[in-house]
């Protein structure tokens, strides 16, 4: 079976005997180099871990002082916990359709979505793709709203020479198993701003403030804490995590040749001035491809796919709540329909992918009647 992801972890193993045999396991020193390394990395001030990607993304909006009656626009085709962070604030996600090349938000349709209670903007790095961020931080500066990168997906990409993550008043990051650095689960919220910083360490760690008079609660926190495991291991995650992404990269570049006459398969784009990572490999499909169908006889022959990620407007709360019907976003929707995520992992070899490209073909061809 030629999994679609696979994580590499090698390496962790004494180093997690080492905590375990401490007895401290809990938002201690492990986190805190693993906080410096992801803020060093980056380019940004401050770095603050967390239990989750999800977890960033709710604990800088509350940061960020976001609650009822605003509004922030983040991309509809995205996974739901881009949305579901702003709703667990009290504000109201709005839906923005994407760029059908890029999969990301463009700022033509964000303008179009702008209201007076619009306060954020969150655009989503997706797939390892930055979005076009120089663009989207202007209209942020011109409009004056706060500019949020989720860049759950993009530790190590670029855009114009920067990295992801460095931009806008406050960033996340994933750790999830697909992720490019993992730590089983996990996140971080990277700032420059002290203040945003301050709340967030808070926040993670339900309001406490420790005191010369001892513990005060200040904030309606929450237990979001990273534990010195999972930091142990992206700690080391993070020493080969270059040599990772060129080693994706290649594989990119492998199966746009393959797939370059691969009729009904568009391949990913990597426009200026942009650096992907490949967090994952997305193609589009052809309308006349039935992926259900394509999915199943690739499993079939041992190759494991996945959709790209989902329409968010489509998904049965989103629709009801914010009263859209399937479709309304069509670009979102056609790709929620239409993506396939390919095979990619560190550890891949190159004959996987060519097996993984030539079966592909193959069945595209039987499935499309061509």
């Amino acid at each position: 079976m030629i999994r679609l992801s696979r994580p590499d972890v090698a390496g962790s193993i004494d180093e997690l005997r080492s905590i375990l045999e401490s007895g401290f396991l809990v938002q201690g020193k492990t986190v805190e180099r693993f906080e410096s390394l992801i803020a060093d990395y980056v380019g940004r001030k401050h770095a603050v871990a967390v239990n989750s990607g999800t977890s960033a993304i709710h604990c800088a909006l509350m940061a960020l002082d976001l609650a009822g009656g605003d509004e922030v626009v983040v991309p509809d085709f995205t996974f739901p916990a881009t949305a579901n962070a702003v709703v667990c604030t009290g504000a109201t996600p709005v839906l923005a359709d994407i760029d059908p090349a890029t999969f990301n938000l463009a700022p033509g349709p964000v303008e179009s979505r702008l209201s007076p209670r619009t306060k954020a903007i969150m655009p989503v790095d997706l797939f390892g793709l930055a979005a076009d961020l120089d663009a989207i931080d202007a209209l942020c500066r011109a409009r004056d709203l706060m500019f949020i990168e989720d860049s759950a997906c993009a530790l190590g990409s670029e855009f114009g020479g920067r990295r992801c993550g460095s931009f806008g008043v406050a960033s996340v990051f994933s750790f999830h198993p697909r992720k490019l650095v993992t730590t089983g689960e996990g996140g971080m919220i990277l700032t420059d701003d002290d203040d945003v910083a301050r709340k967030c360490r808070l926040l993670r760690n339900h309001g406490m403030e420790r005191t010369s008079g001892g513990i005060d609660f200040i904030l309606a926190g929450s237990n979001m804490r990273m534990n010195e495991l999972e930091a142990c291991i992206g700690i080391e995650q993070m020493k080969s995590l270059d040599m990772r992404i060129g080693k994706r990269r290649r594989m990119a570049a492998l199966y746009n040749e393959l797939l370059s006459d691969t009729g009904g398969v568009t391949c990913p784009v990597e426009p200026e001035p942009c650096r992907h990572s490949y967090q994952a490999y997305v193609v589009m499909l052809g309308d006349r491809i039935d992926r259900a169908a394509l999915m199943r006889e690739l499993l079939e022959r041992g190759i494991e796919t996945g959709i790209g990620t989902y329409a968010v407007h489509a998904q049965t709360f989103y629709g009801k709540r914010l009263g859209l019907e399937a479709g309304s976003l069509p670009h979102s929707y056609r790709a929620y329909n239409q993506s396939l995520a390919l095979p990619i992992y560190a550890s891949m070899e190159e004959k996987a992918v060519h097996e993984v490209a030539a079966t592909l073909s193959q069945c595209v061809s039987d499935i499309a009647g061509t």
